[in-house]
């Protein structure tokens, strides 16, 4: 990897005992974020839950923290981020929870140490409005939705 940016992570009592998010491979965008629960959690079929992962973390500024779901348990199980990507900003210092829902036909067990997402660092930019009466022309123009077909 060309480019590395120190983030600042601490970790709650509840976190004791599980390792700290990394990356599968050298190629891989998303650190995985462990369930630090004491005891398992019973997803059922249409429901949602907010797992604790036992993290802080203290983003640069200029940056985020994208949370994303883990496309194993989405595809196989239906277990997917609710408010996917979910943002952790760079002024937020509190414990990083992921918010789960349970899109399959049969309930899921989430286990103490179990990967349930995956955590991008992100660079944003701040938009700085210019107000015009017209915008710039393009071959798309205003079609939306489907207008290209299927």
């Amino acid at each position: 990897m060309d480019k590395e940016v120190g983030v600042t992570v601490s970790t709650l009592s509840h976190y004791e005992g599980l390792s700290l998010p990394s990356y599968a491979t050298n190629g891989s965008s998303g650190m995985d974020l462990l369930a630090a629960i004491d005891e398992p959690v019973c997803l059922l079929p249409g429901k949602k839950v907010l797992i604790p992962t036992g993290i802080c973390v203290a983003i640069p500024a200029g940056f985020e923290l994208q949370i994303r779901p883990r496309s194993g348990l989405a595809i196989k199980h239906g277990v997917t981020v609710i408010n996917a990507p979910g943002t952790i900003d760079s002024d937020y210092r509190g414990e990083i929870k992921v918010g789960l829902i349970n899109l399959g036909q049969e309930y899921f067990e989430i286990k103490r140490g179990m990967r349930i997402a995956q955590a991008v660092l992100s660079r944003v930019y701040r938009v700085m409005w210019q107000e015009a009466e017209e915008l710039s022309r393009t071959d798309r123009g205003s079609g939306g939705f489907g207008h290209t077909g299927l």
